[in-house]
Order: structure tokens, then sequence, then C-alpha cells
């Protein structure tokens, strides 16, 4: 065991906590993080933590916030950070995120290694006795015990702004005292809402004004140009929005396979089937911000070569489903990125016309399109009805059946 309180194990502290009816504001807990000497903030946007990340995105000085590709490269960050002024950064990122952060919190940041500090932000999504959604519910039961596992010591905060000094005077307390990880773990409703200004940069705020077909208008264009493709699609959105256009157009589910989890790795899986069934076509609608959270996988598709395979991002400069928190995206070139992965046919469309011409031309695979699109969804986007099982199911039986 980490530590107790009363007999009580850190879990059980957790289970006893009282959320209070208030909430915290994101300007309270950024002021109160900034009084005890925090200036450095990074982390990978969470939906729970969305009015913290947009407050500091907008409040923060450009050079004290980095949004991180991954959970494992915002604490690499922090410690770059601790190194170079001796303080602790705040780390921020969805329960989902300790797996890209176990190898940094253990063979970096762990106090038998160098003993960095950091503080760690924890949405947690997925707590037993709140409605999530199934791709977070084994994370949610696990997160506390496995934050214990790890040796990471953590309060969860009651999400009230009378009880919030004292909480992170026992963090920083612990901080000092351990040299090494401390976690707040927020639940939702933590924090009240922020509406923040414009968080782009120049360059996102130039190509954003340019943009004007939708995300929800590209997945329609592909999937209505490409009947005979089974789709591996990422996380979010996009899977949302590819499950209700089939539900428009009256086709069935057999054909995608929509990944509700597992952020970043829709690419890999679908390089994975295009290894096994050269013979199908295969297609991955991916997003931009999980296309650079572990763009590596780029280099792998590049090099295998599959000669079915289509990688389509739908960059829109932003973590769209998780606050509109600006990507890199934009910036970079990522058409030129999988060119020099080695992918043979490059497009970069922002036109419906386009996209439609470079989805026709598109099948000497491995082919890279990326589609520039505007923000935003409907208001009223649903969910899918089936479950994760069901549609693997369905997917595997048709796929797997050919």
């Amino acid at each position: 065991m980490l530590g107790s309180n009363n007999g009580k194990t850190l879990i059980g502290r957790a289970i006893d906590a009282i959320k209070g009816d208030s909430m915290i504001g994101a300007d309270f807990f950024y002021n109160e993080l900034r009084r005890r000497d925090m200036d450095f903030f990074t982390g990978v946007p969470d939906s729970l933590l969305k009015d913290f990340c947009a407050y500091i995105s907008t409040n923060a000085p450009p050079s004290a916030h980095i949004t991180a590709v991954n959970e494992g490269a915002a604490l690499a960050l922090a410690s770059g950070y601790h190194l170079a002024t001796n303080k602790t950064a705040l780390v921020y990122m969805q329960n989902s995120g300790i797996g890209n952060a176990v190898n940094p919190l253990l063979s970096l940041c762990d106090k038998d290694v160098y003993r960095v500090p950091a503080l760690l932000l924890i949405g947690w999504r997925g707590e037993s006795g709140v409605h999530d959604e199934p791709q977070h519910i084994t994370q949610g039961r696990l997160t506390l015990p496995l934050l214990e596992t790890l040796c990471v010591p953590y309060i969860v905060i009651k999400g009230e702004e009378a009880a919030l000094p004292a909480e992170l005077d026992e963090a920083f307390s612990e901080l000092k005292r351990r040299g090494s990880p401390f976690a707040l773990v927020a639940r939702k409703g933590t924090f009240s809402p922020y509406k923040a200004a414009a968080t782009e940069n120049g360059l996102n705020s130039m190509i954003s004004k340019t943009l004007t077909m939708s995300r929800e208008e590209a997945i329609e264009e592909i999937i209505l140009s490409s009947p005979r493709d089974f789709f591996f699609c990422t996380t979010g959105m996009a899977s949302r929005e590819l499950y209700e256009l089939r539900e428009k157009h009256g086709l069935g589910h057999e054909r995608d396979f929509l990944t509700v989890g597992s952020m970043g790795h829709a690419s890999s899986l679908a390089l994975g089937a295009a290894s096994a069934r050269p013979d199908a076509l295969i297609t991955c609608i991916d997003g931009d911000g999980a296309a650079l959270m572990h763009m590596g996988s780029l280099a792998t598709t590049g090099v295998r070569k599959p000669r079915s395979l289509r990688h389509i991002v739908l960059n829109n400069g932003a973590h769209d489903s998780v606050g509109g928190q600006p990507t890199a995206a934009f910036n970079i070139g990522l058409s030129d990125v999988a060119r020099a992965c080695g992918y043979e046919q490059i497009f970069c469309v922002d036109r419906r016309e386009d996209l439609r011409l470079a989805l026709a031309a598109a099948r000497n695979g491995p082919v890279f399109i990326e589609v520039r699109v505007k923000k935003g969804s409907r208001a009223d986007l649903g969910r899918p009805k089936s479950s994760p099982i069901e549609n693997k199911t369905a997917f595997m039986k048709l796929l797997c059946g050919m």
C-alpha cells in the first residue's frame, strides 16, 4: 500500500470522498497553482479537463504551455523543464493516457531512477457508478489501483474551491518530500465551464478560415465512393459520424470497425488487417491528433507497402472531440511526412470534389490522403447503438468470410 488515512487506503479515501455541489473555476485552479510557483503546463487534452485546458491555452504565456502528442511525451517535456529549472510542471491527461505514460513514470521519473517530480492532473473517465462509454469502464475501474501499482500517490479532488488549497498543499508537500510524481484525480464535473477565446496559432487560424468542408461531409464522400472497402475508423467524433452516415444512407455497419478507444492505433489496426488480407480493400479513417500521437506508425506502413491500404487523415488542426484545442498538424505537413515514410501515392485536398477525384485515383498503395476539414460537428450527433463486441463480430464475419 502507498499510504493510509485513519486506517483507510488511498482507494478507500477516494471512495469515501464527498463530491460537493460546487465546482472549481479554471481560473481559481490555475491561480492556486501559480501561487505555488508552478508555471509550466503540458499534456494531452481530455473532455473532463477541457475547461482547465481551455483556460491555460488562453491565459498562460505561449512558452509556458505545450500540447503534447501523447502522455509519455508530456512527462518527458515536464522532466526536461524540471532538469533546466529545478521546478515542477503540471501534466494533464485522461486516465486512458496513463498507459502511454507508464514507461517514463517508471523508468524516468521514479524515485529509484532520476526522481523527477511532476504534478499529474488526471480526468477520471469510467468512474464506478457514473455512466460512460464502454471503452472507459475497465480503465475507470482500474485507475486508482493502477496508480497504486505504479507507486504514484494521489488525491481524488472533491471539486470544491474551499477544499482545493488544502489538497494542493498536500500534493506539493508530497512532491517535495518524495521528489517523484503525484496525481490529482478529477471526477466528471470537477471544473466549471470556461468559454475560451480563440486558441489557434496564426497558421492554424489562417488555414481554418479557408476550409468549407466538414468532417462529416468528407466521411460521407469516402464511404459513398468506396462501397467495397473495409474501414478502420479512429476514436471520437469520426466513428460516431461514420455510424450515423451508414444509418442515413440505409447501409449496414458490417464494413466498419469503430475504434472507440486506443487513440492513435487505428492505422496499425488497418495495417495488420491489410497484411493478413492483401485481397481486401482496407481504408483507415484517421484524425490529425490521433495520427500525431503515434506518428511512427506511418513509417511502418510506408516500409511494409500494403498495396490495398489507404490511410485517410481528416485534419482540422484540433483535438475536436475533447474541446477543440489546437494540434500541430497544420504546421508540419502531414503529407510530406507520409511521402518521406514511403507511401506510394500522396494527396492533400480540402474540397469535396477534389476528395472524390483522389479517392478514384488512389489504388496504388499504400495511399495517404490528407483531407483538411473545418472544426466542429452537429450538436445532435448520436452514438453507435451496437456494442463494441457486436461491431467486432459483424466486421469479422464479413472480412474473415470473404
